[in-house]
């Protein structure tokens, strides 16, 4: 059966059930001694969404929080390496990767998605799948032309000379979050300063239980960041 054949046979089977487990969501959450969450990171290429995500990631795993991070690029590797960049390959990519962030907070773990996302039914339809505080949306904001001046991957460059369609910013639109969670404006915040302003709200939210929140407040977010490049 080729790709485009699989993306048909898209019909449930009757004799799927749900099987329970002893070991629930809660309890694993206290276990881990946090809430776990989808934390989902949309935004332009080159607005800094894998870089900001990164270093949150780091700053948690040093804190001994248990996390993990699913970025764009890596998932069309594995898991949507049959899909395109056709609005509705789009689309399949992000309700894939919902249902797979959804087993990691199931376990647990808190989940940082790094994904354009541009479409704000594609995010909904994320945010749908799990409970009312469990999908925390951050706007990575920056000007287009800040994006396209980083280029790190030379993507832009391509999207205008016509080697890459249907580009993000370019010729397909990105439709912004109304009221997401937290907005990150990288034109303006350093990597750090992000950094704390997401880990402040993951407190202040009592995502993350410890007996060390007072310490949190007051991270030195810099000694905890690997490298400082920005993507």
């Amino acid at each position: 059966m080729d790709n485009k054949s699989a993306k048909l046979s898209t019909t449930k089977s009757s004799n799927v059930v749900w099987s329970e487990t002893n070991v629930t969501k809660d309890r694993r959450d206290n276990l881990n001694k946090q809430r776990s969450a989808i934390i989902w990171f949309t935004g332009l290429s080159g607005s800094g969404k894998s870089t900001v995500a990164n270093a949150l990631e780091h700053a948690l795993h040093k804190l001994s929080f248990r996390t993990y991070l699913l970025d764009g690029d890596n998932v069309r590797h594995g898991l949507s390496n049959d899909l395109g960049f056709s609005d509705e390959d789009r689309t399949e990519n992000i309700r894939r990767i919902g249902e797979v962030s959804k087993l990691f907070i199931d376990a647990g773990v808190m989940v940082l998605a790094t994904f354009i996302s541009p479409f704000k039914d594609d995010r909904k339809s994320v945010r749908n799948i799990v409970n009312e505080t469990e999908f925390i949306e951050i706007f990575i904001k920056c000007p287009l032309e800040t994006c396209e001046g980083r280029d790190v991957k030379g993507l832009y460059k391509k999207a205008r000379a016509g080697e890459i369609p249907k580009f993000t910013g370019i010729d397909s639109p990105y439709e912004e979050p109304h009221n997401p969670e937290i907005t990150i404006d990288t034109s303006k915040l350093s990597i750090e300063e992000s950094v704390n302003e997401i880990i402040n709200y993951l407190v202040q939210h009592s995502y993350i239980v410890t007996n060390r929140r007072h310490r949190l407040a007051r991270l030195l977010i810099d000694q905890l960041i690997p490298n400082k490049g920005t993507t």
